[in-house]
């Protein structure tokens, strides 16, 4: 297959242009930052992405270049304007490059990209979906990553075009690189505050196999983190994302009832300097409920004046209780199931699981500049608070780690021990033993 390779000019197009070709929205892919390309030699890649395309082009091996646009995504930008007009299309806005003398469409993977810009945003498709919906009318030719030693020019003809198919095909049936880490070694904190912060939410970034250390975050693209951010969390608009990340900040989402029942565990615990029977925590935590309810029936003088009595009902005090205790079983359960799969050590517990909503809110932040609901200090500011606050709660990553696995399985997992379960062991072996781990490389204190 013809095509055109070498380092281009010193600079891709980097403004949008006025092409309006508009195409249905693609997949949903994972993203992050770098920082811009020189023509140093050697040249750092970004990423894994950017070194294996290099290297493929290096030795001419065009089969092994098509293979990891296959299982990347390709950001191309538009305006933000438009992308919240027609969220559900992808304008192509192309360039005239002089050495093809024609129009050409630039593209980029996601380590490749500038930090979010107010005014521009980036859109993710996969191969693919440019293979499907190119029209006889868009540019003859496809430019990856324009301006980098890893660029490469293709000509966008049908009989082209279903190469990019093969490729695509031959990727669908291992699927997208999930369950690993990605690293952004340009551009992007592997140390200091920030960098710790950002480890806090690596347990769902390998999960995505998205860059745990992208601060300046794109994800996967600018439509699907405002849809990913509407779907999950309700959030269309600033205000919904401040009120959300400043509520993880504070724990505010993790549900008071696990934490009454922890709490009650913990105070044991310190009492009695050792494990606590399953059954003395039961018995604890409903007399504490019993006083509770027994004390709200009574009115109270305090600094405010008479506090007004709250009557509940035989069968709501009940009802609490059976749940309390229903909970306690389930807590000991996915405990035993830690131990043994080695996410708790022997005789350790789950002390809180705050870690939950700060590691959400290290996600929030970052989803939050991905749909430009904040900026990127803005973002980066409850990074690390996040982090700060997962510090002073926790004592290991470990630690930190199974109090965030235990809140995400209470919230989801039904005690299926299903996805929801296996998906974060998976990465919390891959961050507790990969030398390339943040948390093996960052100290949590």
């Amino acid at each position: 297959m013809g095509l055109w390779n070498g380092v281009g000019p010193a600079a891709g197009p980097s403004q949008i242009g006025h092409g309006q070709g508009s195409h249905g929205q693609g997949g949903h892919g994972q993203g992050g930052q770098g920082a811009p390309v020189t023509q140093a030699v050697p040249w750092q890649a970004p990423s894994d992405d950017e070194r294996e395309l290099y290297e493929a082009k290096t030795r001419g091996d065009w089969a092994a270049y098509f293979d990891v646009l296959a299982r990347t995504d390709l950001f191309v930008a538009n305006s933000r304007a438009r992308a919240d007009a027609h969220p559900g299309t992808t304008a192509f806005h192309p360039y005239w490059d002089h050495r093809t003398r024609s129009q050409c469409l630039a593209v980029f993977t996601a380590g490749m990209l500038p930090a979010p810009a107010e005014d521009v945003v980036h859109l993710a498709n996969d191969l693919d979906w440019y293979a499907r919906t190119w029209r006889q009318d868009d540019p003859p030719w496809l430019v990856v990553n324009p301006g980098s030693p890893c660029e490469a020019y293709f000509p966008t003809a049908p009989e082209h075009r279903a190469v990019w198919s093969r490729h695509a095909a031959r990727a669908a049936g291992s699927g997208r690189p999930r369950g690993r880490i990605r690293t952004l070694y340009v551009g992007a904190p592997l140390h200091g505050p920030v960098a710790h912060g950002l480890a806090c939410g690596a347990l769902l970034s390998v999960r995505n196999g998205d860059f745990w250390n992208a601060m300046a975050y794109h994800g996967g693209g600018y439509n699907h983190e405002k849809k990913r951010l509407e779907e999950w969390w309700g959030i269309t608009d600033r205000e919904g994302w401040q009120q959300a990340q400043n509520l993880l900040l504070k724990a505010g989402m993790t549900s008071p009832v696990w934490e009454f029942v922890l709490e009650v565990r913990r105070s044991l615990a310190l009492d009695f300097a050792g494990a606590v029977e399953v059954e003395h925590w039961r018995q604890v935590a409903e007399r504490i409920l019993r006083r509770n309810a027994a004390a709200a029936a009574e009115p109270r003088i305090t600094p405010e004046g008479v506090t007004v009595p709250r009557h509940r009902s035989d069968a709501e005090v009940e009802a609490q209780v059976a749940g309390v205790q229903r909970l306690i079983g389930r807590i000991a359960r996915y405990e035993a199931r830690f131990r043994a799969d080695g996410l708790l050590a022997e005789g350790k517990f789950v002390r809180t699981v705050e870690a939950w909503d700060y590691g959400r809110a290290v996600s929030m932040a970052r989803w939050g500049l991905g749909a430009r609901y904040c900026t990127l200090q803005e973002a980066e500011r409850a990074v690390v608070r996040a982090g700060g606050v997962s510090r002073t709660n926790y004592r290991s990553w470990e630690e930190f780690s199974a109090a965030y696995v235990l809140g995400r399985c209470l919230h989801f997992d039904e005690e299926e021990f299903g996805e929801w379960y296996q998906d974060m062991l998976a990465a919390h072996r891959l961050l507790t033993t990969d030398p390339a781990s943040p948390w093996l490389n960052i100290p949590w204190k």
